[in-house]
């Protein structure tokens, strides 16, 4: 006989009884899908909010690195144009 703890067998069945009432009932499962897809889009904006949030000091860091790239590259375009308009 195997040693079945407390916990585990509390999570049996509850994940029995869910699986039971997805399989029988077709609300339950659309429920239980749209529940799981607002989970999911909730932790992808959580997750963008964090990667993209500018009070995140990383954030901020890549934010100033490539602001300052694209400054450097803006500026030798108009130092080039420059130098081609006084030549002309």
């Amino acid at each position: 006989m195997v040693n079945v703890s407390s916990p585990f067998a509390i999570w049996f069945v509850l994940f029995a009884l869910v699986g039971y009432f997805i399989v029988t009932d077709q609300n339950v499962a659309k429920a239980f899908y749209y529940v799981l897809e607002l989970l999911y889009v909730r932790y992808r904006r959580t997750m963008w909010w964090l990667i993209h949030n500018p009070s995140n000091p990383i954030v901020k860091w890549m934010m100033y690195r490539k602001n300052l790239k694209l400054a450097k590259e803006l500026r030798a375009k108009i130092d080039k144009k420059l130098a081609e308009n006084k030549i002309q």
